[in-house]
């Protein structure tokens, strides 16, 4: 397992920062009243596969979901709580996903949650699951109830790392990110974690992201805000284009740090240091691709609205061809192209702009001649910028991607052994 990823302006721009949202060293447990703890529960081996989050005071609590027909058993069980009832404690399992199991998986859920609660004197329904990994396995409750005293007995505010650690399937390294930001009436914190190296695609994939903040946001900001901040960065990406039935994000807001959003300003800071957190999580998830080698910027420009740039963004980033040739370091500027041209945006191929890496390649439906020097350095660093002009309007998306390696293929043809 590699470290975490170090201080990359790739996965923390600086342009995200400033105007009350500052970068922070930590992530989960950044912002106060919240602690957490992991242990080995048998269910991937000797690894951390078990983790514990808990609010020390009830907490406001927002999900986004999977859009997968077949939704996994705590997703299922996420969807009756989160927002409904005050949010204390959430239960993590990686190894096994609990998808696909039937009534018997959903109760392997509660009964997870319950025994939490029991420890932590609450009601059930204040106690949240998630799980990732193999789908149609039974989850081995006893193996998990077995670690849970242990990990209660372990809480504390140094173990986000743990946390992040334990929630990993095909990853390499954990992910995440935090943010100071100043409102009104002082500080307040954002932290998260994230999991995610395969069946990533937008509209969320496998793909589990924890944000907590110790700020007092109302429940139905809290929703809010963060539709707003996954739509550009955790439904913005894509590494094999497959969608999960797990995906979850949530955000826990405890008000720890007694500091409300009080003006408008407040609001817009605090949505700014959420989408920093977010993007920084999305990113890693990219970045730290099955097989991955390189990570690709996508940016659209020029589209008649948002949704036509977003859409043209996706049709590239999930195009094998353009994956595989940035993989190979091959300037393929066709395979753009047509991907972009099968997206089902309506544009004039007359007059579309691309550049790769900063090389204008094809210009007003022509190609553009590159010296061999200057096309040999496209694709050959570790990341790669695709910027295509539309030449429709002004809305702009972007959309983050990686590339697909033979290694992909390795670890999924092998996956469940």
């Amino acid at each position: 397992m590699q470290a975490p990823f170090g201080q990359d302006s790739f996965f923390f721009p600086p342009e995200l920062s400033g105007q009350g949202v500052s970068w922070a060293g930590s992530g989960l447990l950044l912002p106060r009243g919240f602690r957490a703890a992991a242990a080995e529960a048998g269910l991937r081996g000797k690894r951390l596969d078990c983790a514990l989050l808990v609010s020390d005071e009830p907490a406001e609590s927002a999900g986004v979901f999977t859009r997968n027909l077949v939704k996994a058993a705590p997703v299922l069980l996420c969807l009756r709580r989160v927002g409904k009832f005050p949010f204390r404690a959430l239960v993590v399992n990686s190894g096994v996903a609990n998808a696909c199991t039937g009534s018997e998986g959903l109760e392997a859920a509660e009964r997870v949650a319950a025994r939490i609660a029991s420890l932590l004197a609450c009601e059930p329904e204040q106690v949240l699951v998630a799980s990732t990994g193999v789908i149609g396995q039974p989850l081995p409750v006893e193996k998990i109830e077995r670690v849970l005293p242990q990990l209660w007995d372990s809480l504390g505010r140094e173990r986000g790392l743990d946390f992040a650690r334990a929630i990993m399937t095909t990853d390499t390294r954990p992910k995440e990110a935090a943010v100071w930001v100043e409102l009104s009436g002082g500080a307040v914190a954002i932290g998260g974690v994230a999991k995610g190296a395969g069946m990533i695609h937008p509209q969320l994939a496998t793909m589990l992201a924890f944000l907590t903040t110790d700020a007092r946001v109302p429940a139905r900001d809290l929703q809010t805000f963060l539709g707003e901040a996954v739509e550009p960065t955790f439904n913005s990406i894509t590494v094999d284009g497959d969608s999960s039935t797990n995906d979850t994000v949530l955000l826990l807001a405890n008000g720890a740090s007694g500091v409300a959003l009080q003006t408008d300003e407040d609001r817009r800071r605090f949505r700014a240091g959420l989408l920093a957190v977010c993007t920084s999580l999305a990113r890693q998830i990219v970045a730290d691709g099955e097989g991955a080698t390189k990570r690709v910027i996508i940016r659209i420009d020029g589209a008649a609205d948002p949704h036509q740039a977003q859409q043209v963004g996706k049709c590239i980033a999930q195009s094998l061809l353009v994956k595989t040739a940035i993989a190979g370091g091959d300037a393929n500027w066709g395979r753009i192209v047509s991907a972009a041209g099968a997206s089902g945006v309506v544009f004039d191929p007359e007059r579309i702009c691309l550049s790769l890496d900063g090389v204008t390649v094809f210009r007003m439906g022509r190609p553009v001649e590159v010296p061999p020097e200057t096309e040999n350095r496209i694709f050959a660093g570790p990341t790669v910028l695709i910027e295509l002009w539309l030449g429709q309007g002004s809305a702009s998306w972007t959309v983050y991607t990686c590339d697909l390696t033979e290694e992909y293929v390795r670890i999924n043809a092998h996956y469940r052994s």
